[in-house]
């Protein structure tokens, strides 16, 4: 370990703020106590296992997590601690958050061919952010059972032998078949707040492969059959129009209009918009959660949700084109990145693909940020090569793009938590180094970011207006 590493300074920041809940809390009654429970416990950890192994990925979530929680939780602790404690209990909760953020930040290491991260208290509570949410990812992932480990193994085994016994693997292009073209969707109109949209849905008609591993189980998620998008469209001559891809976990209106803003793009760009549902996202949902099953380690169900969101993608784009469209360009975030890259791999004609935040390889992700035990036992069970392999068939690394480099466009985080850099950087790689947009943050914190902002204004004014 290098000497600068070890007692990292930054751990006593929540060290100490635990200690503070723990300790002034519970002298004011049961109340108090509940309530310091979280925060003292999580914080109180966090600054331990950061002396003891600093640099650890999981310890920076949950200080973040621990900090987080003290801010929040400091509000109703004050009618029971009395004002001024309650604020030196936030302050320090604050400052515990900022800790993990930075200690995260400082301890990841620099990637080939990205801009080195400028340290700051902004960029910290960033990553802080980032390091918050992965916590709570973490402890409520729906991960399968061990018994299912046998049938997961099985079928991973079986989808090798059938992509390597079909070409599959290494022409990874032809495993998706072209979707028939959607016609006569149901549209409704609808609102949300101010914002009026329509609501549109249509059979999605995907099915896996005959002969598939999985394909009966896939086939069996009733509410994932249907498909749904929001639109928002101009009256008048035909506008250009913008297919926006939400990110993990979001599918809702109003999540998804929110990281899509109308009268940023749709009013004051004046495109048309059309916002997909992804797979398994909120009304498609088959789990607890919104995206429960796309990325929870049953890997023939990833398979089948992201061929499922590509098929899904290109029926919306044939009908976009159907409504006399000038220009059509597609964006996406984080997993919406990723479709946005695998789409632009598939699709011809389209007139841009903006990448943002790109997600770009599921397994390395998968053994960054799972469960450390089940991560042991996948090793062990020989699962790391067998999900690189059958990953290729979806993997937006391994298909050329299909439109000139200079509609190609990615802006990505120096400090993402949540997609490393190293991922985004690939796929710049993979597009032969086109327009990109380094910012200084985290995952969600893009729009923080003015220069991420003119870059997205840029890039659809150069190629779609």
């Amino acid at each position: 370990m290098k000497e600068e590493w070890r007692f990292p300074p930054e751990a006593w920041i929540p060290l100490v703020a635990g200690l503070c809940w723990l300790w002034l809390a519970p002298l004011h009654g049961l109340v108090a106590f509940l309530l310091a429970v979280v925060p003292g416990c999580l914080m109180l950890a966090a600054g331990v296992a950061m002396l003891l192994w600093p640099g650890d990925r999981p310890i920076s979530h949950f200080a973040a997590l621990g900090g987080l929680a003290g801010v929040l939780l400091a509000v109703p602790a004050g009618f029971a601690v009395g004002a001024l404690p309650a604020a030196l209990l936030a302050l320090l909760s604050a400052a515990g958050f900022l800790a993990g953020g930075h200690h995260s930040s400082r301890f990841e290491v620099p990637v080939e061919g990205v801009p080195p991260v400028r340290h700051g208290l902004a960029l910290a509570a960033q990553v802080g952010v980032d390091e918050a949410l992965l916590a709570t990812m973490l402890l409520t992932a729906p991960l399968p059972g061990r018994g299912e480990y046998p049938r997961i193994d099985a079928e991973a085994a079986a989808a090798r032998e059938l992509f390597e016994a079909r070409g599959w693997l290494e022409k990874p292009a032809e495993y998706h078949r072209r979707p028939p073209p959607l016609e006569d969707p149901r549209i409704r109109a609808t609102r949300l707040g101010r914002i009026g949209y329509e609501h549109l849905s249509f059979a999605s008609g995907y099915e896996p492969h005959p002969g598939e591993p999985g394909r009966e189980r896939w086939l069996s998620y009733e509410a994932n059959r249907t498909a749904h998008a929001w639109v928002l469209r101009h009256e008048g001559p035909p506008r250009p129009w913008l297919v926006c891809i939400h990110g993990y976990q979001m599918g809702n209106p109003w999540i998804d209009l929110g990281a899509f803003p109308p009268p940023w793009l749709h009013r004051r760009l004046g495109l048309n918009l059309i916002v997909p549902m992804l797979p398994l996202h909120g009304r498609r949902k088959v789990g607890r959660r919104s995206g429960d099953g796309f990325l929870s380690g049953d890997l023939l169900d990833t398979i089948h949700a992201e061929t499922n969101a590509v098929w899904d993608l290109r029926r919306l784009v044939g009908w976009v084109r159907s409504q006399q469209a000038p220009a059509v360009g597609v964006m996406g975030y984080s997993l919406g990145g990723y479709n946005t890259a695998l789409l632009a791999s598939l699709e011809d004609d389209l007139d841009c693909a903006i990448a943002g935040i790109p997600a770009t390889d599921f397994a390395r992700l998968y053994f960054r940020h799972g469960p450390l035990l089940t991560l042991r036992d996948a090793q062990r069970r020989g699962m790391a090569s067998c999900m690189k392999e059958i990953f290729r068939v979806i993997s937006p690394l391994k298909i050329p793009p299909r439109l000139p480099r200079e509609r190609r466009y990615i802006f990505a985080a120096t400090a993402d938590r949540l997609v490393p850099a190293k991922q985004a950087r690939d796929l710049w790689q993979h597009w032969e180094k086109p327009a990109i947009e380094w910012y200084q943050g985290g995952h969600i914190s893009f729009r923080a970011h003015p220069s991420v902002v003119r870059f997205i204004s840029k890039a659809l004014r150069d190629s779609l207006l």
